[in-house]
């Protein structure tokens, strides 16, 4: 996550003081977890993993209270193009109002109808164009995958914190009525003085607090469950849960249900396997985004040959190219995503590249390829420092694949063993004119072009 260069924070210190009966909270209810699957998979939508996400957004989009309209007139090509999903930025009011990319919530409830934080729009429109999108996303059989901010809040008025022993921002009172907050629901309090940590200064919310779980999960109204009843939202997408214990959203999933993935920005193949199992979610596989870096940016493919969390839990990763925090993958980024789109894990499009700034013939053929041909286990066939070759084997109805990626300045060839014996096979990227059948002992030759990729398959 970003925080737009306009917002202030404010310092949260740390003191423990008195309880508060705030916490008496009625209309707590829970949801049998089979009813809430029930609720989800009776819509007529593509299963979330069976194509791949589009991030519908990029950092900074346009204000003025258009995008929502953008974005809905793109569902339909996305959909026929063979994405299943799609991620949407936060789409509460934010304490900079109109020109918040949402990442510092005041009201989770105002979808762009009241005026407060000096706009009644939110930057990406009103509440009824939101709401169209979701039911055009709907109608085009796409999920629709809502950004998550509770690790912390923006906009409080001043109030005389007695945990503090000075003034803090941790007055809320949103015009939507719904989730007050006070002193009380953030750290320190009368719980404890702090839970992971503190994003940028601003009020870090207590989940500890039975009030704040109530509004978050537990109750009928809800967040999360006035999001995917009343707003429609199929899924989650949780921003920085570095900041708070996984029982958090691992409890918002249990009570809500949806798809859900967390942002552990964390390179580290070991915490991220440990958080998914411990969340029991996805988790964006920042272990393969710096392998492939290091890969491409650093011209050396042998860093693909490094753990990731794909190859650890295939169902747990969510593999991403660029999003709207990080974009470091320039130099033949092209090629990454040939490598996400061929292997196993969920992948994300960004946005930025799809629309702007990569081919999107390629990336729609790399899409099919994905949802096509892509099934199975994977095994490594080849690594250098110029070229990777990658063999999925199979499966769910799939024929498998390989991939041949090459990162050297000339045509590569190779001999490799396939899955099939005595039949023809083809590139399926269109970069090669060979048709070569494979040898009674499956082997064959394929190539791959300079600074790209070839997929091959049975034709």
């Amino acid at each position: 996550m970003k925080i737009h260069k306009f917002f202030y924070g404010f310092i949260a210190t740390t003191f423990l003081f008195i309880s508060c009966s705030k916490d008496e909270v009625l209309d707590s209810v829970e949801t049998d977890p089979a009813e809430i699957q029930g609720a989800v998979s009776s819509k007529a939508l593509k299963p979330i993993g069976s194509g791949v996400m589009m991030q519908a957004f990029y950092w900074d989009v346009p204000a003025g209270g258009t995008w929502w309209n953008v974005i809905k007139g793109k569902v339909d090509d996305w959909s026929n193009a063979g994405v299943d999903a799609i991620w949407l930025p936060p789409v509460s009011k934010a304490q900079n109002g109109a020109f918040s990319m949402g990442y510092d919530p005041f009201d989770y409830y105002d979808f762009g109808e009241y005026n407060q934080m000096g706009s009644t729009e939110t930057r990406f429109g009103s509440r009824s164009e939101l709401e169209s999108l979701i039911a055009t996303a709907h109608n085009n059989r796409l999920s629709v995958i809502a950004d998550i901010v509770i690790n912390h809040n923006s906009g409080g008025d001043l109030e005389s914190n007695i945990f503090t022993n000075s003034d803090t921002y941790t007055d809320y009172n949103p015009l939507s009525g719904l989730f007050d907050r006070t002193q009380y629901d953030f750290h320190p309090n009368d719980y404890h003085n702090n839970d992971w940590g503190v994003f940028g200064g601003f009020a870090d919310m207590c989940h500890h607090k039975s009030y704040v779980q109530d509004w978050l999960w537990k109750k009928s109204n809800s967040v999360g469950k006035y999001y995917k009843n009343t707003m429609g939202f199929d899924g989650w997408r949780f921003d920085y849960v570095k900041g708070f214990e996984p029982w958090v959203v691992r409890e918002w999933k249990n009570n809500v249900g949806g798809f859900s993935v967390g942002e552990y920005w964390d390179g580290n193949v070991n915490t991220l396997d440990w958080w998914t199992s411990e969340a029991q979610m996805s988790a964006f596989d920042f272990a393969c985004y710096y392998k492939m870096r290091d890969a491409f940016m650093g011209n050396n493919l042998n860093a693909l040959s490094g753990d990731m969390l794909w190859k650890r839990n295939a169902s747990r990763a969510v593999t991403f190219v660029a999003n709207h925090d990080t974009d470091e993958i320039i130099n033949n980024k092209i090629l990454a995503y040939a490598y996400i789109l061929t292997h196993e894990g969920y992948p994300a499009l960004f946005y930025s590249d799809y629309e702007d700034w990569l081919d999107k013939n390629k990336l729609n053929n790399l899409i099919w390829i994905h949802n096509n041909l892509a099934g199975g286990s994977t095994t490594n066939l080849w690594t250098d420092n110029d070229e990777y070759i990658a063999k999925r084997n199979g499966g769910g109805g799939k024929n498998g694949l390989i991939v041949y990626i090459n990162n050297s300045n000339s045509w590569k060839e190779r001999w490799v063993e396939t899955n099939w014996s005595s039949q023809r096979i083809k590139d399926f990227t269109g970069s090669s004119s060979w048709e070569p059948i494979t040898q009674g002992g499956r082997w064959v030759k394929i190539q791959a072009p300079p600074k790209g990729y070839s997929v091959w398959s049975l034709k």
